[in-house]
């Protein structure tokens, strides 16, 4: 059965299951050949070819019969390629029917309806439809575990999902122990050195990354970098995930001169494996545009983005969710260009692509409207920009729930219109419930909670209340130095705000200390923003 990683990975085109060795190859069927010879297709780009060979297995397995087995694998198969490609209209039927199979089959093996349950879940999930992906996980977790050891590795992987469910939905502290879980299971049925144990460490990592435990999230990313490369070569396109993961851990601290060669390295290695049209290939320039963009360098980041899309478009299509993704993360340098008017154009095909794809209540929708909305709010089009950020909090608030951490960022936005329409006692009070989900969920001290103190400090400044402002930004300071370090941009930016709080209490020579710190960590940082 094909198995693809997840589309929201670097390595989303890339099966992560090996290819039929040569012996088992001979003697296979001619429909699992074709399954075969699919994954090599995919795995090189050739997703037309990879379709017809896929479109032909399932021709040749329906002749076993409606409710073959092997009909649900030849299915499976061609419903995991058409997620990958964004198709989850076409593959939803597939795996649905797939299920069906093997649910009346009069014997089947319990890790393949696990398996395909395992899949529809995650299928469910990629389309917002969480309530539905959680049972689906449960279920095939409760398969797995009835008919199978205990230390099978199909746990591990239906664990791993559920996981990542878990830590979509913002609950963190269920996703670990089953990360943990997952990463023993992995260590005891293959051994500390095999590439799925590289993987469940670099979930697990991403977990803590999450929650700005940087720490340890480090050693972890580390380690899945020495086990793959260790297992399957210095050149190998899956050594690209955790080199893209330890780099993103790097840039989310401001460690630029550390992510770059990491970007770059696993930029070289999937346009030497993969070719230099391969989807996995687009995936990576818009990291490393990403790293530029964060660090001003807008010149060198432009070009990325418009060959990442050129890739993405003709690799997967025009209407794919990762398109939307690189079109808005384009219109973020545009907009800090101020060349507002490319921008909005971007955002808005963002928006159109995200809806068509994902359905107009899928979270990643409100992300759309949220990068919509502030670009608004920037232009001081505060009428536009609240009813897109009104609609992205009501998004939320349905999809993942009251206490989301992206609940809190969308009160965020939602205050900030309410900051300058001068609606302080409004604003005010959705920054003290955003700050409440924020320590609640993250933690109180998450980099997220201090730029959330340091945006009350700034309305309550507007109000008079300086004394209790300046407390507030003592606080943010101190969570942010810990969490990125003292010459973060972040840092400087709070510098900057707590320099005119200073001000405004008659506290120059403060003042003017903190803005000359401000200055000293920006000019270092070679003009990079801060990070949202």
């Amino acid at each position: 059965m094909l198995k693809f990683a997840s589309c929201a990975s670097r390595a989303a085109l890339l099966l992560v299951l090996a290819l039929l060795p040569a012996p088992a190859r001979a003697q296979a069927p001619s429909w699992e050949r074709a399954i075969d010879d699919a994954e090599r297709a995919v795995q090189q780009g050739r997703y037309a070819e990879a379709e017809r060979l896929l479109a032909g297995a399932v021709k040749e397995a329906e002749a076993f019969g409606p409710e073959d087995a092997r009909l649900a694998r030849a299915l499976t198969a061609q419903a995991t390629f058409y997620r990958i490609l964004g198709r989850t209209e076409e593959a939803e039927p597939l795996l649905a029917r797939a299920v069906d199979i093997l649910d009346k089959a009069p014997r089947h093996e319990p890790a393949e309806l696990a398996g395909v349950l395992n899949d529809l879940g995650f299928l469910r999930q990629q389309q917002g439809r969480l309530a539905d992906a959680n049972a689906l996980y449960h279920r095939a977790l409760g398969v797995a575990e009835k008919g199978l050891p205990p230390e099978h590795p199909q746990i591990a992987t239906v664990l791993s999902n559920l996981a990542t469910l878990y830590q979509a939905q913002g609950r963190y502290a269920e996703a670990e122990p089953l990360y943990r879980g997952a990463l023993r299971i992995s260590e005891k049925a293959l051994g500390p050195e095999h590439p799925a144990v590289a993987r469940a460490l670099g979930h697990l990592g991403s977990l803590y990354q999450i929650q700005g435990r940087y720490a340890e999230a480090e050693p972890l990313y580390r380690r899945a970098v020495a086990i793959t490369e260790k297992a399957l070569g210095p050149e190998h396109p899956e050594l690209a995930t955790p080199l893209g993961s330890l780099a993103s851990l790097y840039k989310a601290q401001g460690r630029y001169a550390e992510a770059e060669p990491l970007y770059r390295r696993a930029l070289v290695i999937s346009q030497k494996t993969l070719g230099s049209d391969h989807a996995a290939v687009g995936t990576t320039l818009n990291e490393l545009a990403e790293l530029y963009r964060i660090q001003g360098r807008y010149a060198e980041a432009e070009p990325l983005y418009r060959r990442a899309l050129v890739i993405q478009e003709r690799a997967l299509g025009p209407d794919h969710p990762d398109v939307a993704m690189t079109l808005g993360n384009l219109g973020l340098a545009f907009r800090a260009q101020g060349r507002y008017p490319e921008a909005e154009l971007l955002y808005r095909r963002a928006l159109a692509i995200t809806e068509r794809a994902l359905g107009p209540e899928h979270p990643e929708v409100a992300t759309s409207l949220n990068t919509l909305g502030e670009l608004y709010r920037v232009q001081r089009r505060y009428a536009e920009a609240e009813p897109l950020f009104r609609r992205a909090l009501d998004i939320r608030e349905r999809t993942l729930g009251l206490e989301h951490p992206a609940v809190a960022t969308s009160l965020n936005n939602l205050a900030a219109i309410y900051y300058a329409a001068g609606r302080y006692d409004e604003g005010e009070m959705l920054y003290r419930r955003s700050l409440a989900i924020l320590e609640k969920t993250l933690g109180p001290a998450h980099p997220n909670v201090a730029s959330t103190l340091s945006n009350l400090a700034f309305t309550l400044r507007a109000e008079g209340r300086v004394a209790e402002a300046l407390l507030l930004y003592r606080r943010s300071l101190s969570i942010a130095e810990k969490a990125f370090g003292p010459e973060h941009p972040n840092v400087a930016a709070i510098l900057e705000s707590y320099a005119g709080a200073l001000r405004q209490s008659g506290r120059e020579a403060e003042a003017s200390d903190a803005e000359t710190r401000a200055r000293a960590i920006r000019a270092r940082a070679g003009g990079a923003t801060p990070t949202r």
